[in-house]
């Protein structure tokens, strides 16, 4: 097979020739149709997520066919069209996977990660943790959905019945769930980078009811504000935006530190919350709900070969949506 393979912090991926991975017991062979690229691809290859498992291919916002069984998978069949998120095992065993808390697992394996992701033409994973997919619909506008969407999705539930809806860091988690709210009824108020024009337009094309800077306060106060910027000063400004009793969502996986603020921001009942990963549940709920709100994710794609770039372009915020790696067909 052949993968962009990560090596070491601060070196750009290779692309590497691999022999095609044998699914052992209870495991799927996938060949990868798609996959997106995330933000959290950034802080593995740049550190900031610590403990990878060295080399790795990165990668799990995955659509792929299922195309090797392994030993008892009978939950599966070859053939299937399947989605590969971020959350790739867990231990079941642990309090939280007893208390249904599967994503704060104790033991847990991440795709693209702590195993090896979707930056190749193919991956092999736990058929436990890969969810069916339309086998009609274009493998790259789904890719998206896989993280993005879905840590979206969570992040979106954690703020409760919320009418007004800050959005901070309009990218691709923001995209998919700006359309979400939208078809809920909520009101979206865009927050991007100073100066970015494009993402506030792209913002209002989506059915925002506003878009301006981070530093600007919203026209009205907020029920609850969603962090998708990985930017710890953008927490106080959230606060300050943020009605009495609002939460302040914070979406991402990781996030530069959070400065010293007035006391005065988080009181009158505000929240600060963050989320950790997903659990399948999550899929089971949201990938319904894009489709009867008729989510259309906005990418870019780029041949297998190319990771480096869409990484780049990720980093510099070049992109409007999301950047999609499609690999070669055939061996």
């Amino acid at each position: 097979m052949k993968a962009m393979v990560f090596h070491r912090k601060g070196q750009p991926l290779n692309l590497e020739t691999w022999p095609d991975p044998e699914p052992g017991p209870n495991e799927i062979r996938v060949r990868i149709e798609a996959c997106a690229v995330c933000r959290t691809d950034l802080h593995v290859i740049d550190g900031e997520l610590t403990s990878p498992k060295l080399p790795l291919v990165p990668g799990h916002e995955i659509v792929g066919i299922v195309d090797r069984l392994g030993s008892n998978v009978t939950t599966l069949a070859k053939g299937t069209r399947v989605g590969i998120p971020w959350l790739g095992h867990t231990c079941g065993a642990c309090p939280h996977c007893q208390r249904h808390e599967e994503n704060l697992c104790d033991a847990p394996q991440f795709t693209g990660y702590t195993r090896d992701g979707g930056f190749a033409t193919h991956t092999l994973a736990d058929p436990a943790y890969a969810f069916p997919l339309d086998p009609q619909a274009d493998p790259v506008a789904l890719a998206p959905l896989l993280c993005a969407g879905l840590i979206g999705w969570r992040t979106l539930k954690k703020a409760g019945p919320a009418r007004t809806v800050g959005i901070y860091g309009f990218g691709a988690a923001a995209h998919i769930i700006a359309q979400v709210c939208h078809w809920q009824g909520k009101q979206v108020y865009a927050f991007t980078r100073p100066g970015d024009t494009q993402a506030q337009a792209f913002a209002r094309q989506l059915g925002a009811t506003w878009a301006g800077a981070s530093t600007e306060m919203p026209p009205v106060a907020l029920d609850a504000a969603l962090l998708f910027a990985p930017v710890g000063d953008l927490v106080p400004l959230a606060l300050k935006a943020v009605r009495k009793g609002g939460r302040v969502v914070c979406g991402g996986i990781h996030m530069s530190d959070i400065p010293a603020m007035p006391y005065a921001l988080l009181w009158e009942e505000r929240q600060i919350m963050s989320v950790a990963n997903l659990t399948r549940a999550d899929g089971e709920e949201f990938f319904p709900i894009a489709r009867k709100a008729g989510v259309k994710t906005h990418t870019v794609t780029y041949p297998l070969q190319a990771a480096n770039q869409a990484l780049e372009d990720l980093r510099h915020g070049r992109l409007s949506g999301a950047a999609v790696l499609v690999p070669p067909v055939g061996p």
